[in-house]
């Protein structure tokens, strides 16, 4: 028989995160594929999990999955993590994915930490509809293109902000949308996790005055939302 391929999700920050499931099956599989092998390892040292680890990342998806995908159809069982949060979330793993759906290899999520849930549970703007964009394109061109067709949109939008690009990406956020209510939640479940809510342009000014860094979560609110 086939192995399993568990989606693991773990800490996006605060280790005290992971599950009990997650410590579980990352001590029970044969092979965990993560994004960096040396990230990971701090992980499964704080729990005293020695699982071997291979790398898995966007610069080596191709020729990794017919490895990985030659375990799993071997009997192997996998764990796929990646650095933080959940796998396939804007995060590598969808071509291992794709492929072992199409070998009708059983594929079970364990599920857990995510920026994206995180963000829109403390965010105080309406979740009951919501559209998900990750990261934005890093051509200013493509971006703008995008943040225009999000803009039109009335239900609440969540991106991914790069602390590199924040700057940028908040001033096409605010020439696309408007001067419209959002969050920027940064550093979410760390030390310094903040949750900077006002206009665009309010926070707009906080990033570019306090000069901000660290993982971010923009959440920004829809054409009908009046508050």
């Amino acid at each position: 028989m086939a192995g399993t391929l568990y989606i693991v999700a773990t800490p996006i920050g605060n280790l005290e995160d992971i599950t009990a499931r997650a410590m579980r099956i990352l001590r029970e599989v044969d092979l965990i594929a993560c994004e960096d092998t040396r990230h990971t390892k701090k992980l499964l040292s704080k729990f005293d999990i020695h699982t071997p680890l291979t790398s898995f990342f966007k610069g080596n998806e191709g020729e990794k999955v017919l490895s990985i995908i030659a375990a799993l159809t071997a009997g192997r069982n996998v764990a796929l993590v990646s650095d933080a949060g959940t796998p396939c979330v804007s995060d590598p793993g969808f071509p291992l994915l794709a492929r072992a759906a199409e070998e009708g290899i059983l594929i079970v999520p364990v599920p857990g930490p995510s920026a994206l849930a995180a963000a829109i549970s403390a965010a105080g703007l309406p979740t009951d509809r919501f559209t998900f964009a990750g990261f934005l394109p890093d051509k200013p061109g493509k971006r703008m293109r995008s943040l225009e067709e999000l803009a039109a949109l009335d239900h609440t939008v969540v991106l991914y902000v790069s602390p590199w690009k924040a700057i940028a990406v908040l001033k096409d956020c605010l020439a696309a949308f408007g001067d419209r209510r959002a969050c920027l939640c940064r550093e979410i479940t760390k030390i310094h996790e903040e949750f900077i809510r006002g206009t665009l342009q309010e926070i707009l000014d906080a990033a570019e005055e306090r000069k901000l860094k660290g993982e971010m979560t923009l959440v920004i609110a829809g054409k009908s939302y009046s508050r």
